[in-house]
């Protein structure tokens, strides 16, 4: 029995289109390694026809009021919750992960997250008038920057498209987005029911590969590039867009650590940390990956961790039961697995290390304990499901641990002692700290990171702000 294989097709200028000369891109199951879809590998022609489309639709979209633009997203709210579980199928056949988890972790927010940047459209405004120079009035406006060039990645496809189109979409810019070359199916699907929506032009979908998105950065016509993706990734979309003085949005990688004092409930830690660091398969920038423990709570934790890794199952998208799917793909696959091979001989796997099954991109939940701070595993980015675990002495050296690193996206503490958390969230030099959790996020509130986890911000009325510009204009009062 084979397989039938979609044909998918970028959306530009309200119509779905093949790449101007035809080339395709297999795109594969990570679930059974098979083809299900074919995308187009688009190329300067279709990057020209996009930003054509996007640019020529920003001057009406612009123009229209806040309130047409708020009830355009939560008609995109509302017809994503009607079309929820064939998102759903979409998102699940691109990347593998449950339906059960895809359901209720994903479309709840995703939807919420469209409703906030609805809401705060209508608060794109600038500071009120004053005269701080005599007979001259001073306003300040807040205006959308332009054209928009979006990467999102394969992570979470369907999130990471929201949390890029919904504040520029907000402040009345136009969209060019592009997914992964290896999730592009979800992203085709939003276009179908977006395109109900708003005018043409407005929102496009590019699909290709990475130098798909290269052409988009360079091309002259957007004002801004936003990725979600790899440090190295991040770091040439910088050169890239510095050419032509872009601005640029770079939510890049992570590799958060978890500080467990002596003091903490050791139960509920084990419990959030593997929840947080096993969930989607770890593919997750702020996945709680590198576990610091204070050296006389350390053998218990370890204990306890590798217990629940060993009680966590990974498998098929319709097994109600597992934890995570497979990896996305299968460089990813060879990427986690090489960590384990190369691991020193003084770190130990706890439990976990190694491939599950013969099929599809499954790997086991890993704990590995026994490290030193200049480990690889340590000081590299293994976006898989594996969590590390040092062991810590006192507060300064866990602090030193836990910023010793090139990321800075996310960290956690784990203590009862609330001035501890309060000097911990002081002194982690990362873009959130957790105290006694470690994920949760909401629309209300940025996430971001510093150092080479990236710069600008997603959710909140700061990451709104990342898509406008800001104009001074003074008027003189007199006569």
């Amino acid at each position: 029995m084979t397989t039938e294989v979609r044909r998918l097709r970028n959306y530009i200028n309200g119509e779905f289109r093949d790449a101007a000369d035809g080339r395709t891109i297999e795109v594969v199951s990570p679930v059974t390694e098979e083809v299900y879809a074919t995308s187009p590998l688009s190329g300067r022609a279709d990057v020209d026809a996009a930003m054509e489309a996007a640019a020529a639709a920003f001057p009406a979209w612009r123009d229209t009021t806040p309130a047409e633009r708020q009830k355009a997203l939560l008609k995109i709210a509302d017809a994503f919750e009607e079309r929820a579980e064939d998102l759903i199928a979409a998102e699940s056949q691109n990347t593998g992960k449950p339906i059960g988890l895809t359901r209720s972790e994903e479309i709840p927010p995703m939807v919420d997250q469209i409703r906030f940047f609805a809401g705060a459209a209508r608060l794109l405004e600038g500071r009120s008038a004053g005269e701080y120079m005599e007979g001259l009035t001073s306003i300040v406006r807040r205006e959308p920057v332009g054209v928009c060039a979006q990467v999102a990645p394969w992570n979470y496809p369907m999130m990471m498209a929201v949390w890029k189109f919904a504040p520029a979409l907000a402040a009345g810019n136009t969209v060019v987005i592009k997914p992964s070359d290896t999730t592009p199916a979800s992203t085709v699907l939003m276009a179908e029911i977006i395109g109900q929506i708003l005018p043409k032009g407005v929102f496009n979908v590019l699909c290709g590969d990475r130098d798909t998105g290269r052409a988009m950065v360079e091309h002259p016509t957007p004002a801004m590039a936003s990725i979600t993706g790899s440090v190295r990734a991040g770091m040439q979309v910088a050169e890239s867009a510095a050419k032509d003085v872009k601005r640029v949005h770079l939510e890049l990688g992570g590799k958060a650590p978890c500080v467990v004092f002596e003091d903490a409930d050791i139960a509920g830690a084990v419990a959030g940390i593997s929840e947080a660091g096993f969930f989607n398969a770890g593919q997750d920038c702020t996945a709680a990956t590198r576990v610091l423990v204070h050296e006389s709570v350390h053998d218990e934790f370890v204990a306890a961790l590798a217990e629940a890794a060993a009680g966590t199952r990974t498998g098929q998208p319709d097994d109600e039961d597992v934890a995570y799917g497979p990896l996305n793909n299968a460089n990813q696959l060879k990427q986690v697995s090489g960590f384990i091979e190369r691991l020193p001989a003084h770190a130990k796997v706890e439990t976990g290390g190694h491939r599950v099954g013969d099929k599809g991109y499954f790997y086991a939940p890993t704990v590995v304990s026994g490290l030193q701070q200049d480990d690889e595993i340590i000081q590299n980015e293994v976006f898989g499901p594996v969590i590390t675990v040092q062991s810590f002495t006192d507060e300064k050296q866990a602090v030193t641990y836990a910023n010793g690193v090139e990321y800075a996206l996310a960290s956690s503490v784990w203590t009862k002692d609330h001035s501890r958390a309060m000097r911990l969230s002081k002194n982690l030099d990362f873009g959130c700290v957790w105290i006694n959790t470690h994920i949760p996020l909401v629309a209300e509130m940025p996430h971001g990171g510093f150092k080479k986890s990236g710069y600008g911000k997603d959710l909140s009325a700061y990451g709104f702000e990342d898509y406008t510009r800001i104009k001074h204009v003074m008027t003189s009062i007199e006569g």
